[in-house]
């Protein structure tokens, strides 16, 4: 037991730069907390004594903000930053090395008692507010973006985000020698690229067109405007897709 909570102080130092102390892991970070009262309970659900599991994980979500279900499976280095309104359900299976930042749900989509909540293989990242429901699979190595709702199985070192999330990228590996990968910020923007894509359609066509038109004087003042004005309107579309707005 002893073994396991030094794991995890280890853990918190690995994943989370503003650890200072192990005093202050141990004391100030109710992850670790959510954590070792889960253990608890799953251990009293593993020997049948349900209510008893359920009572213990419910004083735990009062103490923690952190509502995790006895019956799920969680592995090793299991870490949970701030953790605040994480909600992870009964059939959910965890792997090694898997991080949650808070408002985080890992749900369910079915009233079937069978297996309905997702499976996150080892070194998977999800991100502040991200869903992850029904009995789906993350695949090892892959990240979640902030806000994002996931329905459908990710292939491992997958990057994803959107509503409903969609596969924008490979990652290269997440964790190294326990420290994970903190650029969150560094998440393309598909809605931006197929933008990219469509005006480079546009700007083809304009040309074939353009092709066409007699090559007279009148012609090329009245093109000369023209291409000015498209300047100016491929500018705007260039500052909204760089986060400028309209």
């Amino acid at each position: 037991m002893f073994l396991t909570i030094r794991d995890d102080i280890r853990t918190a130092f690995d994943r989370d730069p503003a650890a200072r102390s192990t005093w202050e892991v141990l004391t100030c970070y109710p992850g670790l907390h959510a954590i070792w009262i889960y253990r608890v309970a799953h251990a009293c659900w593993q020997r049948d004594l349900c209510w008893l599991g359920r009572f213990i994980s419910h004083i735990g979500r009062w103490l923690t903000g952190i509502e995790i279900h006895p019956g799920a499976t969680i592995g090793k280095r299991f870490f949970i930053d701030h953790g605040m309104g994480i909600v992870i359900g009964e059939t959910t299976e965890i792997g090694d090395g898997v991080t949650l930042y808070h408002g985080v749900t890992l749900g369910g989509t079915t009233w079937q008692k069978e297996k309905r909540h997702p499976t996150l293989e080892d070194g998977v990242i999800v991100g502040a507010g991200a869903k992850v429901l029904g009995a789906i699979t993350i695949g090892q190595q892959s990240r979640i973006g902030a806000n994002s709702v996931v329905l459908k199985d990710i292939p491992e070192h997958s990057t994803v985000i959107g509503i409903p999330g969609m596969v924008v990228g490979k990652t290269e590996s997440l964790i190294e020698n326990g420290r994970i990968n903190l650029d969150h910020h560094q998440m393309p923007d598909p809605v931006a690229q197929v933008l990219r894509h469509m005006l480079t359609l546009i700007d083809d066509v304009n040309a074939r067109v353009d092709s066409f038109h007699a090559d007279d004087k009148c012609d090329n003042v009245r093109d000369s405007q023209l291409n000015k004005e498209m300047c100016k309107e491929h500018q705007k579309v260039e500052n909204f897709l760089g986060g400028d707005g309209i």
